[in-house]
């Protein structure tokens, strides 16, 4: 859609990016220009401005651009649009509807750039990763950030981030806190905080006026799937994506899903190593579309939010990738088929913020049987 390559990480131009695939630190556009570099090298056809508004089950895509109205017949096709964020208005939070509300990933774009300090005196709602990167910006940009508010008892972000950009700048984190109403007419003036119960209901008696002229909200990632659901894909309502294989195939053949769109990853190398995977996959798929191999089904046990793939090839090495339920200190995660002990890994700690990967050589697999259970047992 957009007028170049790279997404969302032309406007990440801190640094971070790339430890694990280049093996060196570089900004998010360094990193997209590493893979655009490689685009252009093999001669892929590139088509920017242009939004694809249908995609149906046989792999007919329809798009729109200023040439008019494109339809693709694809062999095969790779879902990767990514994330939006949520919005105040899935939030009901009482008051107004002034200016100087922004999501963090708008007021990131608006300073990184278009150059626009959005904002003097900020309270950021919400404790994921683009949150507590722009708590960072905003503190580089002369901006005061009064608080971080978050309405779980832990953070969900990367603990890096948490020292990186809160600790390192003096900027509190309230946990099991949110905002509960915005005062300002015309714009914020101020918001009152309070502190929430076991069952995230406002405690009353809590409440803090902070006066702010800006309220950034990092309140979650929603996986962009409308056009996964046009298709007729069966979704996974755990993690926001498609169900998919260890090849990343959905369950419409041809069609493939990676990245954000997937599940809402931490780290950009785990996206382009899935992507990676989705391409090997697609390319497969269509120079030999025929699927013998047997599959086992993947499920979430005690202490584990979801486990993706939902299903593994078992003649093959696979990854899996987890998100526990809440924060642990030293785990051991356990994957077992029926009453067989497949593998264990030890972890020093594990947090719903960052996401486990588990790896499983093809030589283990073959014990498995129709079904693998990925279970925690705190140490």
């Amino acid at each position: 859609r957009d007028k170049e390559l790279g997404g969302i990480l032309n406007q990440c131009i801190h640094n971070g990016f790339g430890l694990h695939t280049f093996q060196q630190e570089l900004t998010g556009p360094e990193y997209a220009a590493e893979f655009e570099e490689m685009v252009a090298n093999r001669g892929i056809q590139v088509y920017y401005e242009t939004m694809v508004t249908g995609l149906t089950s046989d792999r007919v895509i329809t798009a729109q651009n200023r040439d008019g109205i494109l339809k693709i017949q694809a062999k095969a096709v790779i879902l990767a649009m990514g994330c939006r964020e949520r919005s105040r208005g899935a939030l009901n939070i009482c008051g107004e509807r002034p200016a100087g509300i922004y999501s963090a990933g708008t007021a990131q774009k608006l300073i990184n750039c278009n150059g626009f300090l959005v904002g003097k005196k900020v309270v950021i709602l919400g404790s994921g990763d683009i949150g507590l990167i722009m708590a960072r910006r905003m503190s580089l940009e002369g901006a005061k950030v009064e608080a971080v508010c978050e309405l779980m008892p832990y953070s969900g972000g990367l603990t890096r981030n948490i020292v990186q950009c809160l600790e390192d700048f003096g900027i509190p984190l309230y946990l099991s806190t949110t905002v509960a109403q915005i005062h300002g007419k015309k714009r914020v003036e101020g918001v009152t905080i309070a502190q929430v119960d076991e069952n995230r209901q406002i405690l009353p008696e809590t409440s803090r006026y902070i006066p702010c002229d800006t309220l950034l909200l990092s309140v979650g990632l929603i996986p962009e799937n409308e056009l996964t659901r046009s298709a007729g894909i069966p979704m996974d309502p755990l993690t926001g994506g498609a169900l998919v294989d260890d090849g990343c195939q959905t369950a419409v053949p041809g069609i493939f899903a990676c990245g954000n769109v997937l599940h809402v990853h931490d780290l950009v190398d785990y996206v382009s190593e899935e992507a990676e995977r989705a391409g090997v996959s697609a390319a497969d798929f269509v120079v030999c579309a025929e699927n013998t191999h047997t599959y086992a089904q993947t499920a979430a046990g005690n202490g584990v939010r979801y486990v993706l793939p939902q299903r593994i090839r078992k003649d093959r090495d696979v990854s899996l990738f987890l998100r526990v339920t809440q924060p642990f200190g030293k785990v051991k995660f356990t994957v077992s088929s029926g009453d067989t002990v497949i593998a264990t890994a030890k972890r020093l700690k594990a947090a719903p913020g960052e996401m486990e990967r588990i790896d499983l050589p093809a030589s283990l697999l073959t014990q498995a049987g129709d079904s693998i259970c990925v279970a925690l047992e705190e140490l």
